[in-house]
């Protein structure tokens, strides 16, 4: 529908009243030009209403009569004739547009008259407080180009207001999945978008190949020691502090790996690797550092992130490292901290060397006297059945929380040692001592040829290892049920986290499906 109105009408007009004949035809008020034949009008907008808009009735303003009589009577008669001009262009206006629109369209012979409650309302002034006006910049229904009067919807321009009118929500947590424009729009389509598990295990071995040794980040945001400042500090200490740096560059052993921190030269972290043959190997191990004030005068401070696990005398559960080079243990002559000459550097080798040991049961003061003896001997062999299991432990926690600028180091580790973790679980499982060498496949191959081609039996094939138990049982060592039963639980867990890493667990995965498929009739 349209919304036709009067145009603005003041007591100081002086145009003389229209005949009746120039009020029939169409034509434009003289007070105020109407819109162009070609463009109809389009919106309305509110004003604020002016005390001289309306004509003043004598009848109701009886100390008003004079000369304002005349005048309200020319002014009510001119706007009568502009309502006629106006509705008569919106006919010819609507005839021309679709004669299909019930709404919107109309024709000549049905013209437009407003009843006379209106006509008397519109003389009197009697009308809402406040006038309108036709403005034919604003956007309406009408299309100059003729091309229809159907709106076109844009799909996105609507998903965007409604997205804006959500920003300052939270939404609960799975909803915006079902909301269109809170969705990401993909970049590309088709299934290029996904990474296969080759591409993706070629990213993690292509990053862990080029991680370096040492190297230095930016933020040290989740350090043990990043909401500790470490105080005032004056170039001697930056110069030494450099001065180490350059050594872990150049020097590091091949199993540790070092970052510092270039705007905070006082953090330190590192991990290693621990040694083959010893109830740590293949696991990895990571230290917090800070260089205190007084360096070199002091020593470092260093935490160990053990995950709440103990698996060494000289590493607790709380992160502390007890070593006397850093001063938490007692120690004479070389053992302890010297300014001069003590390093970063040679910290780090100490604790992957006389901590990351074959046997850590004698690192406890005292204990050393009973390494000689047989029951010191099987005690120490209990002692690597549980670290082994706290280090699997370890290794599952750096898996699912690697610790910050290692990412690439822990992925590419375990992909790459994954296969020869899970072998040993299985060879300690049999009843192998931990930390012993564990046999490739191939050479177990071998063996069981040898030993078929000579006419051995399968039972006598498998005597090696039953000799290797017979060996622990020898010594007195009675390995608990739980033992195993806790290594299979670690397997399972390490062999899931070894396969999201891509490494090569094809033939544990296969031992598996065929156990968990029912056995044939």
């Amino acid at each position: 529908m349209f919304l036709c109105v009067r145009p603005l009408c003041t007591a100081t007009r002086t145009t003389p009243s229209p005949s009746p004949a120039h009020t029939s035809s169409a034509g434009p008020s003289p007070t105020r030009p109407l819109p162009a034949p070609g463009r109809p009008p389009l919106a309305a907008r509110r004003l604020p209403r002016h005390p001289l808009d309306f004509a003043m009735d004598a009848s109701e303003y009886p100390h008003m009569q004079g000369g304002a009589s005349s005048s309200s009577s020319s002014c009510r008669a001119a706007d009568a004739a502009a309502w006629d001009a106006v509705q008569q262009q919106k006919r010819q206006r609507c005839q021309g547009s679709s004669s299909g629109d019930k709404v919107g369209s109309c024709t000549e012979n049905n013209s437009f008259k407003a009843s006379e409650a209106e006509r008397q309302n519109f003389d009197s002034g009697e009308i809402e407080e406040e006038d309108y006006y036709i403005d034919d910049e604003d956007e309406g229904c009408y299309d100059d180009d003729n091309e229809g009067s159907d709106y076109e919807f844009d799909e996105s321009d609507f998903n965007q207001q409604l997205a804006d009118k959500f920003d300052d929500l939270d939404l609960p947590p799975g909803v915006e999945a079902s909301v269109p424009w809170l969705q990401k729009a993909a970049t590309d389509d088709g299934p290029g978008n996904f990474k296969s598990m080759s591409e993706i295990e070629d990213e993690i071995g292509k990053k862990y190949k080029f991680f370096k040794q040492f190297d230095t980040v930016e933020d040290f945001s989740d350090h043990h020691y990043a909401n500790k400042p470490v105080g005032k500090t004056g170039k001697e200490w930056t110069k030494r502090i450099q001065h180490d740096w350059k050594l872990l560059e150049n020097d590091l052993p091949a199993s540790i790996y070092v970052r510092v921190s270039e705007n905070r030269m006082d953090l330190l972290r590192a991990v290693m690797i621990g040694p083959q043959g010893t109830p740590y190997h293949d696991g990895l191990f990571f230290f917090d550092a800070q260089f205190p004030a007084s360096y070199p005068a002091s020593p470092p401070i260093v935490y160990y992130h053990s995950g709440g696990l103990r698996l060494n005398p000289n590493l607790y559960a709380c992160g502390k490292v007890c070593l006397s080079l850093l001063g938490t243990w007692e120690g004479h002559g070389c053992e302890k901290w010297n300014s001069a000459h003590s390093t970063m550097l040679q910290v780090l080798i100490s604790i992957q060397a006389l901590v990351l040991n074959e046997k850590p049961y004698f690192n406890e003061p005292g204990y050393e006297t009973y390494a000689n003896n047989a029951s010191g001997q099987r005690t120490a062999l209990e002692y690597n059945d549980t670290t082994f299991q706290y280090s699997c432990r370890t290794m599952l926690y750096s898996l699912r929380r690697a610790p910050q600028h290692f990412e690439d180091l822990v992925a590419g580790h375990f992909r790459e040692r994954g296969r020869a973790i899970l072998a040993a679980c299985k060879y300690y499982m049999e009843g192998n001592k931990v930390g012993s060498i564990v046999p490739d496949e191939d050479d177990e191959d071998k063996e069981l040829e040898s030993a078929n081609a000579e006419g051995s039996s399968s039972s006598s094939a498998v005597k090696p290892k039953n000799n290797q138990v017979d060996l622990r049982a020898g010594a007195g060592v009675v390995r608990p049920a739980s033992f195993k039963t806790n290594m299979e639980v670690l397997f399972e867990e390490l062999l899931m986290e070894f396969n999201v890493k891509g490494a090569d667990t094809k033939k544990f995965c296969a031992v598996k499906l065929k156990k968990s498929q029912p056995a044939a009739a």
